[in-house]
């Protein structure tokens, strides 16, 4: 039977998108934690979500005899583009069941959308930023996704790859806990730093003053991150969007502001897994699941480490060092093993540290592309 691939225009359509996974993974794929509905709205919403003020996405669902069996969400990011000075669209939101015509037929929906809007280029899978979900869980799949990290099936990859994807990067997820990581050789690095001649200091969130500490770690981000892979700099409403979603999950000891000489010159951000508190509620906080959420965050045991960094000209200060040991020491006091994700492949100093901390290499997503012809081009 043919593949109709139909784009987002209804209520009911938009609901056909966001139950779509229920579809693929419940009672094959334990290992699923189910998004929470709310939030999945709120991200497709051009009202509460500030990434449509640079970005335009178009949600599509594939069908078979009338039934949805796939759904993708094609994406400009214009300011991807500007910060990069290219032509390059996304995809995301890709499920789809296990069945190669229906991918085709959703990938070239994607695809055609991005190329008419100029685009020479798409890559994904990203939900809808670098600074959001991203990437294909390319192993590790009996192991839950902790906090804003992807999970899917394996056959993905075939289906991507057998549309002509090909690897664009990979992102490297590491994890240590107690007993792996080498607290020791930390404890002396951070007396060694701690003696230098400059002023060395870490300092927790301070939650009195929520807003003006957002703003601080937004400018430490954007500045500190300006020349990785892929990045984009967050606008102030999709920082402020972010940090009002994540405050009520935010552990104040687990977010360190790092100063030298009194002034702010890098930042560790953690969160508790709060994957590991609704993996049980499936998608949805009422009228049950938030007391079983409020129940499952007494037990989790894992932190995710979202990002760590340091001011280029701070680099060889050694605050990182300071960072990661009082992030590490804070995190097992508490009884938490800890995810350091995500690492870019060829980051090699990022890297090579975590490796020497003790982290083991345990997951691998990947970001994959495939150069578009421009429209009213003569194919090769």
């Amino acid at each position: 039977m043919s593949v109709d691939v139909r784009p987002v225009r209804t209520s009911r359509d938009r609901k056909l998108f966001l139950h779509f996974p229920w579809r693929i993974y419940p009672g094959r794929y334990p290992a699923w934690v189910p998004p929470l509905l709310m939030e999945e709205k709120k991200r497709l919403s051009r009202k509460a979500n500030p990434f449509f003020e640079h970005g335009d996405v178009e949600l599509i669902v594939a069908y078979r005899n009338g039934e949805p069996v796939g759904r993708i969400a094609a994406v400009e990011n214009r300011l991807h583009n500007r910060v990069h000075e290219d032509r390059l669209g996304f995809f995301g939101q890709f499920e789809c069941v296990e069945d190669s015509d229906v991918a085709t037929a959703l990938l070239e929906a994607a695809a055609e959308w991005v190329a008419a809007r100029g685009l020479d280029g798409i890559r994904g899978p990203v939900n809808f930023s670098m600074n959001e979900e991203c990437g294909l869980l390319m192993d590790a799949y009996d192991d839950p996704p902790t906090i804003l990290m992807t999970y899917n099936p394996p056959y993905y990859k075939d289906l991507l790859e057998g549309w002509g994807m090909t690897k664009a990067k990979d992102l490297l997820a590491w994890l240590a806990d107690e007993e792996t990581f080498d607290a020791d050789r930390f404890s002396r690095l951070e007396k060694r730093v701690v003696r230098s001649d400059r002023d060395l200091r870490i300092r927790s969130l301070d939650m009195k003053n929520f807003h003006r500490e957002v703003e601080l770690v937004r400018d430490l981000y954007n500045e500190g991150w300006e020349k990785n892979w892929g990045f984009v700099p967050m606008t102030d409403a999709e920082v402020s969007h972010m940090a009002k979603g994540l405050k009520p999950v935010v552990d104040p000891d687990l977010v360190l502001i790092g100063e030298i000489d009194g002034e702010p010159a890098g930042f560790a951000l953690s969160l508790p897994d709060i994957n590991q508190a609704i993996a049980g509620i499936n998608g949805r906080l009422l009228p049950f699941g938030l007391l079983r959420m409020l129940r499952g965050m007494k037990k989790i045991d894992r932190i995710r480490i979202l990002t760590l960094g340091v001011l280029p000209e701070h680099r060889r200060s050694g605050l990182d060092v300071l960072l990661y040991y009082e992030t590490f020491k804070r995190g097992t006091d508490k009884g938490y093993s800890g995810e350091s994700s995500w690492i870019l492949e060829d980051n090699t100093l990022m890297n090579r540290a975590l490796e020497k901390m003790g982290f083991k290499l345990y997951k691998t997503y990947r970001l994959y592309e495939k150069a578009l012809p421009r429209p009213g081009s003569v194919p090769e």
